[in-house]
This record gives structure tokens, C-alpha cells and sequence, in this order.
């Protein structure tokens, strides 16, 4: 990872953060302060399983996937891009070791607050707790479309699902074999299923 302390180059989080609730100047000034930018090359490993990771992170450009390992498969269990916040939820949010992999699918370009200054955000600041709460919620929706796209036992009704669910323009930017894990089916069974109904 490389990191950028410009301040002027690490705003990108401020106009996310407000066009989901408005932020007062006083939180405003503390997020400039604290707020970091980084970027990673494609297919770099950003939060390995076993570490705890700190950084709550926004996607300027690129795209991200978490994964775990079984046996010698790699699993991928979401996928982001522009516009979206990613971290390990167990290590950011409990400071627990984390349960998978964070790995950059493109050369990917974010902004970052760390834990203790999000926690600080959260005590301090009353929007970022209407922030927080409007987060959820859009997760725990997100959440809940995972939960039943990996209940769906027909795998073109997987692809479906998923593709009337997900921001059309990012498809076919996922390589197809990570995108055939996320959908728990072979490469060779989505290459098929793309043709016939794509």
C-alpha cells in the first residue's frame, strides 16, 4: 500500500460521507485532519486472515474482494467498487483477529479514517451517528441479498439474482473466476450461463 498525507488529495470521504448526511464545518475540519489516502496495485493483498485490521476504507476508483481459504480454494465472499466502504468487520469493528482476505482486483484508489478516529467521529459528532445508522442499514441489506443469493440452489437463478441486483457496469469488470466463487459455481459453468442468458 502506498499512502498520500496531501490533504488536499484526501477529501474524496468528506463528499461521500456528506451526500449521505450533511456534516457540520467542526466535523468537517476534524476529517480533513485525520482522513488518509492510499492506493494499491492490482491483485495486492490489502488485510490478510489472521491480522486486525484498523482502517474503515472508501473507494475512489477500483475494485476489491474478500475471501477466505478452504483447503486450497479460495472462496470470495463480496466484491466492491467506486463509491463503496470496505474493511475486515471483525477486526475493524471488534478488534478481532480477521476471518479473511482483502485483495485489490484492480489498481484500486481509496481514502481511509482509522478506528479510533471513526470512534472518536461517533462520540463526538451527533451527524456521524446518523451516518453510522444510515450504513447499516444499507449493509444489513446487502447482507441479506448475500444470504439469499447463497440459498438460491439453481445457479442460473444465482447469476440472475446477482446480476438484477448489482451495479450492471461493474460486472464485467470481475475477473469470471472470482465472480463464478462469489456465485458458487465453475468458471465453466458461468462462461455457459453468460452466453445463453447474457
Amino acid at each position: 500500500m502506498s499512502a498520500n498525507q496531501n490533504i488536499e488529495k484526501n477529501l474524496f470521504i468528506i463528499l461521500y460521507l456528506n451526500s449521505i448526511y450533511p456534516l457540520s464545518p467542526s466535523l468537517k475540519a476534524f476529517l480533513i485532519q485525520k482522513i488518509k489516502s492510499c492506493s494499491f496495485a492490482k491483485n495486492e493483498i490489502i488485510s490478510k486472515e489472521g491480522e486486525i485490521c484498523n482502517k474503515l476504507y472508501v473507494i475512489k476508483q477500483g475494485m476489491v474482494r474478500g475471501f477466505f481459504i478452504s483447503g486450497s480454494t479460495e472462496i470470495t465472499t463480496w466484491i466492491d467498487a467506486e463509491n463503496e466502504i470496505f474493511t475486515s468487520i471483525t477486526g475493524f469493528f471488534r478488534k478481532e483477529k480477521s476471518r479473511e482476505y482483502i485483495q485489490s482486483l484492480e489498481d484500486t484508489y481509496c481514502d481511509y479514517l482509522e478506528y479510533d478516529d471513526y470512534k472518536y467521529c461517533l462520540d463526538n459528532f451527533p451527524e456521524m451517528r446518523q451516518i453510522n445508522r444510515i450504513m447499516l442499514e444499507e449493509y444489513y441489506i446487502l447482507a441479506e441479498h448475500r444470504v439469499y443469493l447463497a440459498r438460491i440452489p439453481n445457479a442460473q437463478k444465482r447469476l440472475t439474482f446477482f446480476m438484477e441486483n448489482s451495479k450492471p457496469q461493474i460486472v464485467n469488470r470481475i475477473p469470471r473466476k472470482y465472480l463464478a466463487s462469489y456465485l458458487a459455481m465453475r468458471p465453466e459453468t458461468l462462461s455457459r450461463l453468460m452466453k445463453e442468458k447474457f
